[in-house]
């Protein structure tokens, strides 16, 4: 097949954050869709086959939009770019970046990152119920928190709840010294951490001693009912069904609930069913509520993370 060039330009200023560190986003283009990038000042020359030239400039505009929009250009945002392009739908990372849920103390924008995470987000919007399944690091936890903690700021709720099931990775909370709270606090740490990035240090103390946020084990909210109030339940694959009904019978007026998990990570005894899998089973046909699940498309963390889920599925879908 004969080669193709097509010449692209980007600014000067923009071209370090679209090509990485020793140019390590250029070369990973280059591999993927076999093509080679020659820049000359400005000016920018794609050389190869025309159908994968097509594809590296949709790649490349997309990130010099990125990247003109006041994006620090991530390797997560090149290998979603070019999972794009395979799928022709390269344009849609820009779209995405458009959606600012809120901003940390420190000023950086919390957004959706992919497509599957974008329709996380919005259906958090339109439901009062959501749940959000899919493999670690695709982002479950820290967008709900993050709309959770604009739905407070824009006074569309009175308070967040967040809560956990008293169970993880097999280990035994008997064994561990202190009350109930005390034995799940290391366990909720991830949920802690998130409200100081994004309400900083002084105002998330102040609202956690005013009650406004609570962050408590699961058997807390038994005979309850949260009103007026955002409510995530995290690491749902270790409630038992009984757990599950409770915790959603808990739902009050003004209330939105987002459920997360990974149906893959079930920590209960030999032989419980995880009230994750059988709920949305259940509740698949109730219009309120929404039920989303993410991929290893959506990992937003290191690539390495991406490839270990990868390697699970493929490893689980044996066994079968």
């Amino acid at each position: 097949m004969s080669l193709t060039e097509l010449s692209l330009n980007i600014p000067t200023d923009h071209v370090a954050n679209v090509f990485g560190q020793f140019d390590a986003y250029i070369k990973k283009i280059e591999r993927t869709l076999n093509v080679t990038v020659v820049l000359r000042g400005e000016s920018m020359k794609l050389l190869g086959e025309e159908h994968n030239l097509k594809k590296a400039e949709q790649v490349f505009l997309q990130l010099i939009e990125l990247s003109k929009r006041g994006n620090i250009i991530t390797e997560q945002n090149v290998n979603y770019a070019l999972a794009l392009s395979e799928e022709e739908k390269e344009s849609a990372i820009v779209e995405i970046d458009k959606d600012c849920i809120c901003h940390t103390i420190n000023g950086k924008p919390v957004k959706p990152k992919t497509l599957g995470q974008k329709a996380y987000v919005d259906a958090i919007r339109q439901k009062m119920i959501v749940f959000g399944m899919g493999p670690a690091g695709t982002g479950k936890t820290y967008l709900a928190m993050a709309m959770a903690i604009t739905a407070f700021k824009n006074e569309e709720v009175g308070r967040i709840i967040l809560t956990r099931p008293a169970i993880e990775a097999g280990e035994k909370l008997g064994f561990l010294p202190g009350d109930l709270q005390s034995k799940v606090d290391p366990y909720l740490r991830p949920l802690y951490d998130a409200l100081q990035e994004m309400f900083g240090i002084d105002s998330y103390t102040k609202l956690i001693e005013r009650g406004i946020i609570e962050i408590a084990p699961l058997a807390y909210m038994r005979g309850r009912t949260l009103s007026s109030s955002f409510i995530i339940l995290d690491e749902a694959q270790n409630t038992t069904g009984e757990q599950m009904k409770m915790f959603l019978t808990r739902l009050g007026e003004n209330s939105k609930m987002v459920i997360t998990g990974d149906d893959t990570q079930v920590d209960l005894p030999y032989g419980k069913t995880s009230g994750l899998s059988s709920a949305t089973k259940i509740l698949s046909g109730i219009d309120e509520i929404g039920i989303i699940r993410l991929t290893e498309k959506d990992v937003v963390r290191h690539e390495l993370v991406q490839k270990i889920v990868i390697a699970y599925e493929k490893a689980a879908k044996k066994e079968e």
